[in-house]
Formats: structure tokens, C-alpha cells, sequence
């Protein structure tokens, strides 16, 4: 008896430290939890899979951005950075709508300084509209290909019947995104996971051109489709630590990680020192990045060049079919429109760059096709130069790297709007 009683006590005595120490985890994890939330520290997850695209905006996702900028962004009901637009178009409306990759989506800033809005903002100002109101819609979503955004534009804009269609074209990355082996040379050469490749591609076939969309069987999309993964969103939406231990994840990899994920580092986290003065960096960007300038004749290139030039087309042909305008925009880099010029010199193979080389192919397709083309380039180039500002970049990330910032958005959506305006691109065709 004096045994059972001994080890009754020693049972208790155990249950209570253990409880003493669970109470005490929970006490400090809340009092973690409610320091963030005090300091308005979260990282939410504003994507989510999607079956026919790969990956989309998670409806009404909203929350700080803190990585590149500051800003609070809100999404819409059909995961778009952007307000609410009925279906529906308003009487005596002109609609735009405008495709795009994270440049067009613009989560490094409140929409009211993104390029759509600038531009919605812009037209009002047009002469020919006096009498009509502008309504400009973002479907830009982070990562997009040209082919994504075809499948964007069919299942997504012609639901609100535009009268013009902008595509934003980003000579940065958008051929590399349109091809899946350059794709899987850029994720062989970085940091990057194989979720870069969990999109569809068009391919040819037979002489068919075919989508190919053989990521529905990959693991990571899986992955992501499961309930539990989505059950852990939401929950993750809503515990701040969750979503510091999911930051911290690829801030400090695995050691075995290090050495693959030492680039994408220097390109993502916040700091002062520009990732082109690191050789390693550098040999990864020219081998990727820097070959869209290149005027060089590689065959893989050439062929996404090819494949990129033919999806434009049919997002041209469907637009014609559909009795919309069309144009495209091509967008900037941030070593092109670099302030110093040294910078860019410092970048090229003489003979062989050629900063503006994206914006000469595509209007030169322009011109066989038939559509506008809007050339930022040379103009932010220009201006950048003439007053030593920086187009793109935070004051928290690089120096005159990455996104644009609000002067960058402000100065494309005044030559966007501007063009459309004195090409008469916002007339209205739909019922001629």
C-alpha cells in the first residue's frame, strides 16, 4: 500500500510538472503570438493551386507585404489584386483589361499606385473620352508565362467583356517562363523548387500545338491540393508564428541547402549590398536573365523566342476574335533602365547585348500582326538617367533592383495611357 501510495504521488508529481510545462509553452507561444500582431509582423500566403493554371491569387486574401516595399494588399473575390468588378459592364464604360506576371500585379504597393489604376487614373484625361468613364482590371498574377496568361485571358477577363486588351510583356523572364527547359535549366542553376515547373505548357505535337499540363501529376502539386494542406493555410492565415517559422524556412535552409539556395538568397532577402557585384550571382544571371538581350543565336532560345512570338499571337487572334483592341507592353529590367550607365556597361558582351532586343522583336511582330506595340525602354532609361532616380527598387531591398516602385508604376501608366489615348486604342469595336 505504502508502495501504490509512493507511486501515486510520483504519477501526480510528473502530470503536474508536464502540465506545468505545457501551460508554460502556451503561455509563451500567445504572449510570441500577440508581439507579432503588436508589431504587425505576418507573412500571409496570397497563392494557392490551380488546376488549369498552376497557380492563382487565393480569393480574398489580404494582408502586409513586407519583403519588397510595405504595403497592405487586398484581393479580390477571383484572387486578383484588384477591387471588385461586376461582370456585368457599366453603361457607357470603356474596359481594359490588363494581362500580366507580378510586375502588372503589383503587390509591392497599395493598388492605388499601381500601373492599372495610374492608367484608369491617366485616361480620364483623354479628349476623346470626355464622355465616358475608364475602368482598368489587373489580372496580373506573380510568375506568369505568356501562356498562362492565354489560359487567364479564356477562362478569367472575357467573362468582363473589355474593350481593349493590354498584355504586359517582362523581357526578364516571361520567354524563360514560356519554356519548360530553360525553365528546368534556371532550377537546376538555383535555388529555385520545382514549383516553378507546376504550370502548363503548350508544346508541339504531331504539328498540333498541344497544352501540356503534366504538372497535375506532380507531387508538389498534389501536395498542395490536399485538404490537409489547405486546412493548414487557414490556419496558418490566422497564427502569426506559423507564418514567421514558414519565413524562417527559406531564410535559413537546411545545411545541405546552402550551397543551391546561397543565389536566390541574395536576390529575395533585404539588404544594401547589390547582388551584381557578387561573381556567383552574376554567372547565374547571364546565363539565364542576360540572354534575353542577347542577340546571339542559341536553338533554345530561338525556340522559346518562337514559342513565346506564337502565344502572343494567339492571345492577338482570340482578342480579334472576340472584337476587342489589342496591344502589347513591353516592360523594363532593372540593369536596362539603370541610372548609372557604367552599371549596364559593366553587364555587356560587346557585340552581342543589346538592351532593347526584346522590345525590337516584339514590335517587329507587332508589325507583321498588326498591333500596337508600347516600348517603355528607351523612355524610362531616359528619364532614370536624366534625373539619377531609381525605376525599380525599395528601400529595404537593393538599390535600383527588382520591382518597380510607385515612380516606376506612375511613369509606365502616364506612357501607357498617353499612348492609348493618341492611337485611339480605347475606342469601342465590340458591336461594329
Amino acid at each position: 500500500m505504502v508502495t501504490s501510495s509512493l507511486s501515486l504521488k510520483r504519477w501526480v508529481g510528473v502530470m503536474l510538472t508536464l502540465a506545468l510545462l505545457l501551460g508554460g509553452i502556451v503561455l509563451g507561444l500567445a504572449a510570441v503570438e500577440i508581439g507579432l500582431r503588436i508589431a504587425g509582423i505576418e507573412y500571409k500566403t496570397f497563392y494557392t493551386f490551380d488546376e488549369h493554371r498552376g497557380w492563382a491569387g487565393r480569393p480574398y486574401a489580404a494582408g502586409w507585404v513586407h519583403d519588397e516595399g510595405e504595403a497592405y494588399i487586398q484581393y479580390n473575390s477571383q484572387g486578383f489584386h484588384d477591387r471588385e468588378h461586376s461582370p456585368v459592364k457599366p453603361e457607357n464604360t470603356i474596359r481594359i483589361a490588363l494581362l500580366g506576371d507580378s510586375f502588372t500585379e503589383a503587390r509591392q504597393l497599395p493598388q492605388t499606385q499601381g500601373i492599372a489604376t495610374v492608367i484608369e487614373r491617366e485616361l480620364k484625361n483623354c479628349p476623346t473620352l470626355a464622355d465616358r468613364d475608364v475602368e482598368v482590371m489587373n489580372f496580373g498574377v506573380n510568375g506568369y508565362g505568356t501562356d498562362q496568361e492565354l489560359i487567364a485571358l479564356q477562362e478569367k477577363v472575357w467573362n468582363y467583356s473589355p474593350d481593349l486588351v493590354l498584355l504586359n510583356f517582362y523581357p526578364g523572364n516571361d520567354v524563360i517562363n514560356n519554356s519548360r527547359s530553360l525553365t528546368e535549366k534556371m532550377v537546376s542553376q538555383t535555388a529555385m523548387d520545382n514549383s516553378a515547373l507546376m504550370k502548363p505548357y503548350f508544346v508541339d505535337r504531331d504539328d498540333n500545338w498541344v497544352l501540356d499540363d503534366s504538372f497535375l501529376n506532380m507531387d508538389i502539386y498534389r501536395s498542395q491540393k490536399s485538404w490537409w494542406h489547405q486546412a493548414y493555410l487557414k490556419v496558418q492565415d490566422r497564427l502569426r508564428i506559423l507564418q514567421i517559422l514558414k519565413q524562417a524556412k527559406y531564410a535559413f535552409p537546411l545545411p545541405h541547402q546552402d550551397n543551391k539556395k546561397r543565389d536566390t538568397q541574395l536576390a529575395t532577402q533585404p539588404t544594401k549590398v547589390s547582388p551584381y557585384n557578387d561573381p556567383e550571382w552574376q554567372n547565374v544571371w547571364k546565363q539565364t536573365e542576360w540572354l534575353a538581350y542577347n542577340t546571339a543565336t542559341d536553338p533554345e532560345w530561338e525556340q522559346a523566342w518562337q514559342q513565346t512570338e506564337r502565344l502572343i499571337s494567339f492571345i492577338h487572334n482570340e482578342t480579334i476574335t472576340k472584337k476587342a483592341n489589342f496591344a502589347v507592353v513591353t516592360l523594363t529590367t532593372a540593369l536596362q533602365v539603370n541610372p548609372d550607365p557604367i552599371v549596364r556597361h559593366h553587364q555587356e558582351v560587346s557585340g552581342l547585348t543589346d538592351w532593347f532586343y526584346p522590345e525590337k522583336r516584339i514590335a517587329a511582330l507587332g508589325e507583321r500582326e498588326g498591333f500596337t506595340t508600347i516600348n517603355l525602354g528607351k523612355s524610362f532609361q531616359v528619364y532614370a538617367e536624366q534625373n539619377n532616380i531609381c525605376l525599380h527598387g525599395f528601400d529595404n531591398t537593393f538599390r535600383c533592383d527588382g520591382h518597380w516602385n510607385a515612380l516606376g508604376h506612375q511613369l509606365a501608366g502616364e506612357i501607357v495611357a498617353k499612348t492609348l489615348c493618341e492611337k485611339g486604342l480605347t475606342k469601342i469595336i465590340r458591336n461594329s
